[in-house]
């Protein structure tokens, strides 16, 4: 039984790892959630800004790494997501190393210029254009990470010592909620209020458009909580599982 619960916590931190280093990489790329929908962009006023919903693609996977924190708490307590946030920390920052490095090597001259659809393009400008993060974005990025992984842990908990194991969806959601809340203004703040010295009450209305979306998403996705306990509870045995959620509370 110990092997089958140490096998989940690798298969569960290898998809949490994942989907982070994706979800910094990913995250460059800005979209209009309204005109992928295909609807005319809503326009919000706030502090005197007209905002839509335009994203960074690392939010379709952002909240597939708060569901994976709320699911290695339930089982592996705070020793875990701790191990696996700072591991996955960890990861993020040598995989940046690496793509700076990367971005520093001299290209083929075959390689430079590339014909495409859309007209010749540049290469190797493409490349550092799209993988050159600014340093303070990369610090934000990392910072609101692990401060939102961290009150994640802290919020689940508190919820989970006053209701027990029932009401799942209350310490899940509500600790994704509260977490991703944080995450949203800590990185925006660090990148660009800091960083780029853009307008508080302009990082202050993003914020809260960004926020609206992951709210909204992390209310969509409780049903899943269910159907990976479910899995896992099969996995494992109802007996292994609700002593590895347990002992999760004690650590």
């Amino acid at each position: 039984m110990k092997e089958k619960s140490t096998k989940l916590f690798y298969i569960l931190g290898a998809f949490f790892i994942a989907n982070a280093l994706l979800a910094e990489f990913i995250g460059v790329k800005i979209f209009s959630l309204e005109k992928t929908l295909h609807l005319n962009p809503i326009n919000f006023g706030i502090f005197g800004f007209d905002l839509s919903f335009n994203l960074t693609a690392g939010v379709l996977l952002w909240p597939v790494v708060f569901i994976m924190t709320d699911i290695i708490n339930e089982y592996y307590g705070r020793r875990g997501v701790r191990f696996i946030s700072f591991t996955a920390a960890g990861l993020i920052i040598y995989a940046f190393l690496m793509v700076y490095l990367s971005m520093r090597l001299t290209p083929a001259d075959f390689w430079i210029q590339r014909e495409t659809a859309g007209g010749t393009v540049n290469m190797n400008i493409a490349f550092n254009t799209i993988f050159g993060q600014g340093l303070w974005i990369i610090v934000g990025s990392i910072t609101a990470f692990l401060i939102g992984q961290l009150v994640d842990v802290t919020v689940f908990h508190f919820f989970k010592s006053k209701t027990g194991n029932p009401k799942i969806w209350l310490r899940a959601t509500g600790s994704t909620l509260v977490s991703q809340f944080i995450d949203s203004f800590v990185v925006l703040f660090i990148a660009f209020y800091l960083g780029a010295g853009w307008d508080a009450k302009l990082v202050l209305a993003i914020g809260i458009v960004n926020y609206m979306y992951k709210f909204t998403i992390a209310v969509v996705l409780t049903p899943i909580l269910y159907v990976i306990h479910y899995f896992i509870d099969l996995y494992l045995g109802k007996e292994k599982a609700e002593q590895l959620m347990f002992e999760a509370t004690q650590k």
